[in-house]
């Protein structure tokens, strides 16, 4: 009989809770439901004064008297103890962090398996076995467990969402319908969906396309990428090697220098040595002929005296010392000195040949973006800027957060700084720029748009001051009947500009800057490419009582 129960618990399972009958009532109609469900449900419909049987509909009036069925209740205990000894000796799954747990379990829940959308419930294993045992004639959806069940709920009417409102572009339920998406172009979600599914096979198309195309770009740049370590590799190698031949090159210079200054010492060495060694000799030859006439001086012997002056009277041969010029102090200082005329050349040879080296190697660049095209490509690399007070001459009146720029024939009060313009009525801003930038300038009057390094000479006493005339910036000078590019005191005559708004671009790592006019239409104004080696630093001069903005 156990068995037989076992295989027909769907007739001891409540239709309301979807659970095996706690205190089971059977009504009038024949069905059984648990006592708390039956009142639960029978409380929603008192207002109405009609209770109902939720499956079969039959109504009754008065409610009836619910009493307890005692077999019913004797069946599902031996039922419910048959099944715990099952769930014993079978493994239990409880939900844990992150598991769908089942809505049907009471107490301690288990992790559900499966979520239905027509009933908006999720079940665990055996629930969902009694919730398809109920529902045999009624294909409802089911799902994957979610917790996403809630989503196809209205939060306003709390009815499930059923309908798609194009012009709204949301889900909406039936009672919506009737209010605030009344007249509104609706389809059923699957329409509705049936549309969006065509959306998304493009849409996924095209996404699939860009990965393909970034697939290849990404191939393209690990391929680079190899190139660019296995170049720089040799490069770093042969750099290895011929440093060390130029140090073995000068090893051998210094050897060279070392052994001449060192012949040259033995030869001189060697030859006054000789020369010491004669004039000793002649020295000692001397002081004996002098000792010989001294003594031939004192003699009494008249004969003697004269038979012997004729022999010692003749001076020896001696060398003439009078050509032999000495230096007090001879030295190898001039030697010293063209050795160190040397390194200085050399340092300075190194100095320009590095600067040349280090923009060779600052072009060697694995990507090469494109420069924008349009003035909204060139907005996304736009930079916030303001001007730096410290620099500022004393002719020029800073406002509005030094974002303005005006000339003033009187000066203004800014205190001594040793970054302040003394002779040009310049100023730079407190912001580099070091990688892609774009910024635009209003101005009105005469104005020069410059980019500078901040080593740029500001005081007296330095010439070539200005922005555009030095090799450290570059500027656009503007006017109303005019305008030029200048670099080292070298200008470029270009067309006059008819607008009040320049775009300024620099790419710092591509070497490029561009001046554009803005109006209706982006316009090229002047475009250079060259090598920044230093950070460069928007600036402005003005000529005459005119403001940038």
């Amino acid at each position: 009989m156990a068995e037989a129960m076992s295989c027909n618990q769907d007739l001891f399972t409540c239709p309301i809770c979807l659970d095996l009958l706690k205190a089971p009532v059977t009504i009038p109609c024949g069905h059984s439901y648990c006592m708390g469900c039956i009142k639960g449900c029978w409380h929603q419909e008192e207002p109405k004064g009609v209770y109902s049987c939720p499956q079969c509909r039959q109504a009754f009036n008065p409610r009836p008297v619910l009493n307890k069925n005692h077999v019913f209740a004797e069946l599902v205990e031996q039922i419910r103890r048959t099944r715990i000894q099952t769930v014993a000796s079978a493994p239990v799954e409880f939900a844990g962090v992150g598991d769908v747990h089942c809505d049907v379990c009471t107490g301690r829940k288990l992790k559900a398996v499966k979520s239905c959308l027509d009933c908006l419930l999720c079940y665990c294993e055996n629930h969902y076995k009694s919730h398809n045992e109920l529902n045999p004639g009624r294909k409802h959806m089911m799902v994957d467990a979610t917790v996403q069940l809630q989503e196809r709920i209205c939060s306003r009417h709390e009815k499930p969402l059923e309908v798609f409102c194009r012009r709204e572009q949301t889900c909406v339920c039936l009672f919506c319908l009737m209010d605030a998406h009344k007249g509104h172009d609706t389809v059923s979600a699957s329409v509705g969906r049936k549309e969006k599914q065509t959306h998304l096979g493009e849409t996924q198309k095209k996404i699939q396309q860009r990965i393909l195309e970034r697939e290849k770009k990404l191939q393209k740049l690990r391929k680079a990428v190899e190139s660019l370590k296995s170049s720089a590799q040799t490069v770093v190698e042969d750099n290895e090697r011929i440093f060390t031949e130029m140090i073995h090159s000068i090893e051998t210079r210094r050897s060279e220098v070392k052994e001449l200054i060192r012949d040259q010492e033995k030869a001189e060495v060697s030859w006054a040595e000789g020369l010491m060694k004669q004039l000793e000799q002649e020295i000692v030859n001397l002081k004996r002929r002098d000792a010989e006439l001294e003594q031939l001086s004192h003699t009494e012997d008249h004969i003697h005296f004269l038979k012997t002056f004729q022999s010692v009277s003749n001076t020896p041969e001696t060398t003439d010392v009078s050509i032999i010029y000495v230096n007090q102090i001879p030295s190898f200082e001039t030697v010293k000195k063209s050795v160190t005329l040397l390194k200085g050349r050399l340092e300075d040879f190194c100095k320009e040949e590095v600067i040349k080296i280090s923009a060779t190697v600052s072009k060697v660049q694995t990507l090469s973006p494109a420069e924008p095209a349009t003035r909204e490509e060139f907005l996304q690399y736009s930079c916030h800027f303001t001007l730096d007070p410290n620099t500022a001459h004393i002719n020029l009146q800073l406002s509005e957060g030094n974002r303005k720029v005006e000339g003033r024939a009187n000066f203004q009060s800014y205190p001594d700084h040793p970054e302040r313009f003394d002779t040009e009525r310049q100023v730079l801003c407190r912001e580099g720029v070091s990688g892609r930038c774009y910024w635009e300038v209003e101005w009105s009057g005469e104005l020069n748009i410059a980019v500078s390094y901040e080593s740029i000479n500001r005081k007296r006493g330095f010439s070539g001051n200005a922005f555009g005339c030095n090799y450290q910036s570059w500027r656009l000078r503007l006017s109303y009947c005019s305008s030029s590019f200048w670099h080292s005191s070298q200008s470029t005559e270009l067309f006059l500009v008819p607008c009040s708004r320049i775009g300024v671009y620099v790419d710092h790592r591509a070497g490029t800057l561009a001046f554009y006019s803005i109006s209706d239409t982006m316009t090229l104004l002047h475009r250079i490419q060259t090598t920044f080696t230093h950070t460069l630093y928007p600036g402005f001069s003005l000529n005459n009582d005119c403001q940038h903005l």
